[in-house]
């Protein structure tokens, strides 16, 4: 039986309710189980799990992000295979959501206490790419895409060499991540120049730093 066809209406709805789900902190994983799930729990000094900590929350932050950013797409989209791929791959980053706060709980940490402010930020931006075409919204998703993988290959070298539970997460949404630049690619996105991942980057080096204090 084919779904009915959301209304504008029904859409920002169902978009409020994603924002509010996403940052309550009680995400729960839609497909599957936390890879840190299968890993033995290890001993670590209240230093490294400070530190752990603070590389999960700024992951949880960055996946936050990727909520808001593929809410605002979806919502302002033209096509509608381009708003189903963008509500898709919201739906497919529900479970990083779900591996980090978790995680954070392991650590006995919480997320960032600036989450609201990345998500409205992220979503603004998405809507506004949305808005000028699908094309660089898709672009957009790709160059975000790896900026993150470029991040969380750099908190596997940054984490304690003992914290296989939070590496486990970690590489498991690097995979992810990869596949859906890829895919954002391929579908029509517009390739950022270089000159543009590098403001990107500058920009999400706020975000991190800020993330992981706080």
């Amino acid at each position: 039986m084919s779904q009915r066809a959301l209304s504008p209406i029904d859409r920002l709805i169902a978009t409020a309710d994603n924002a509010l789900r996403t940052l309550s902190g009680n995400t729960e994983a839609t497909e599957r189980p936390s890879p840190a799930a299968g890993q033995p729990a290890t001993e670590l000094s209240d230093n490294e799990r400070r530190h752990a900590a603070g590389l999960m929350r700024v992951n949880h932050s960055g996946e936050v992000c990727a909520q808001a950013l593929y809410q605002g797409q979806a919502l302002t989209a033209k096509l509608p295979s381009v708003r189903h791929e963008m509500e898709k791959a919201a739906g497919e980053e529900v479970d990083h959501l779900a591996w980090c706060e978790l995680r954070l709980k392991e650590l006995d940490s919480r997320t960032s206490l600036l989450n609201p402010l990345w998500y409205g930020l992220s979503f603004g931006i998405g809507a506004a790419a949305g808005l000028i075409s699908d094309r660089l919204s898709l672009g957009f998703v790709a160059a975000t895409e790896e900026l993150v993988c470029e991040h969380l290959h750099s908190h596997l070298e940054r984490l304690p060499d003992q914290d296989n539970q939070s590496r486990s997460v970690i590489e498991q949404m690097a995979i992810d991540e990869e596949s859906h630049a890829k895919k954002a690619l391929a579908a029509g996105g517009l390739p950022f120049p270089a000159p543009a991942k590098k403001l990107m980057t500058l920009a999400s080096r706020v975000m991190t730093s800020a993330s992981y204090r706080l």
